[in-house]
């Protein structure tokens, strides 16, 4: 089939090289040129999709990637994976919107819209839907067809083809062209009876992981306190072999989904009901503030070892928003960086995933965390413990550690 994948970033991209590469004639749709250009060039961005498997598909004819609509006539399917992030609390949709547009035009008699980007339940049958009938003229269900997939990217010990993929659609004949079409892409997938069960399944999902890491950061904080440690009570518990998931405290949450996902739920909740989601609120809350607490352990262990946070040289490491990742979208690493620098601090960081060159908009000078940099700090704060940092020379060479992730040990090192 002809397939549009409308957004290659995290989330289109791999799933438009997955579908060329089982047969499928695919057309990457970004309004990024430079973005374009790169994926053209066979330079891939995302660490789900090598290179080497973007430039095989380019140079097979499989698949291609353009900015010009022109590319978008006679698809058979197109899948939207675009942005919906949050302004002030406030759902962003306008990403959704205009692609939906943009496909409208060119939408055809039997032709299926899935939209994969997460949002609130409702958003593929009461904003999509009517956007590309209005710009098609057409009708859905009757002259085209729709639903909703939420995407899921997979993880270490689970691929993005291996991961179950939730299918949804408008009417029972969208829901089976949808669920033909993911079944040849993904070894598994679950159709639910409609959009919203699918929409809201997706906010369920990240609001589960929110909660819970809201729940032992808050508890890291009390643990601490109290003189107790909440790495050592973790494990204990997690011995319990029902009834308890393990989930570990950090610096904050981070990414495209987190910090985003649960308030899109609130605000709908909130919006439409008057209805206060209120473990999500307080989560938001609850990790927001974790950079502030990480900075103001840092400050307590300075005053300390008699060293005033202004002028002191800090060293932090790991800048993406979780282990061994390439992202830094709401890494929580920004705040501290921002936290400390605003307290005087000369504040560098390193970060082995990113390469140099690579604006990371942190507003931190980059340096390799190696032996004359990690003693040269009056502090080094581990906010990501990713592979590629030599833990034993960290822990044997730096003066003072701050461990939020419970990788390090020794009478110089605290953790979290």
């Amino acid at each position: 089939m002809q397939i549009v994948v409308a957004g290659q970033g995290y989330v289109g991209l791999p799933l438009a090289v997955r579908a060329a590469e089982v047969g499928h004639r695919v057309v990457g749709y970004d309004v990024d040129r430079r973005r374009v250009k790169q994926l053209a060039a066979g330079q891939s961005y995302v660490e789900d999709v090598a290179s080497s498997r973007l430039s095989a598909v380019l140079e097979t004819g499989a698949y291609s990637v353009t900015a010009d609509t022109a590319a978008l006539v006679g698809f058979d399917i197109a899948v939207i994976t675009v942005p919906t992030p949050l302004r002030d609390g406030v759902p962003d949709l306008t990403y959704i919107e205009s692609c939906a547009r943009t496909l409208g035009e060119h939408l055809r008699h039997g032709a299926t819209v899935v939209l994969e980007s997460t949002s609130y339940p409702g958003t593929t049958e009461e904003l999509l839907l009517p956007i590309l009938e209005e710009t098609s003229g057409l009708k859905g269900g009757a002259d085209f067809l729709a639903g909703f997939s939420p995407e899921r990217i997979g993880n270490k010990r689970w691929s993005f083809d291996g991961t179950p993929k939730l299918v949804s659609g408008i009417d029972a004949k969208s829901l089976d062209v949808i669920k033909d079409f993911y079944d040849g892409i993904f070894q598994t997938t679950v159709p639910v009876s409609g959009p919203k069960v699918a929409e809201l399944a997706k906010l369920l999902e990240n609001t589960f992981r929110f909660v819970n890491i809201s729940m032992i950061n808050e508890m890291a904080m009390l643990a601490d306190a109290l003189g107790v440690s909440i790495w050592e009570a973790i494990d204990a518990a997690a011995t319990k072999p029902f009834g308890f998931t393990k989930f570990t405290p950090g610096p904050g949450v981070g990414g495209h989904c987190l910090p985003v996902d649960p308030m899109f739920l609130s605000w709908k909740a909130q919006q439409e009901l008057g209805i206060p989601f209120r473990f999500a609120e307080l989560a938001a809350d609850v990790n927001r503030h974790m950079p502030d607490y990480v900075v103001r352990r840092l400050v307590e262990a300075l005053n300390k070892r008699g060293i005033p946070v202004s002028g002191s040289q800090v060293l932090l490491l790991g800048l993406t928003y979780k282990y061994d990742a390439t992202d830094l979208r709401n890494s929580p690493s920004a705040r501290v960086a921002e936290l400390l620098i605003g307290l005087g601090a000369d504040v560098r960081g390193s970060e082995p995933n990113i390469p140099d060159g690579v604006d990371t908009e942190l507003n931190v000078p980059r340096v390799d965390a190696n032996p004359e940099e990690v003693a040269a700090a009056d502090a080094v704060v581990l906010l990501m413990d990713h592979p590629r940092f030599d833990l034993v020379m960290i822990e044997k060479h730096a003066p003072y550690v701050l461990d939020c992730r419970n990788r390090l040990s020794g009478a110089n090192v605290e953790t979290l």
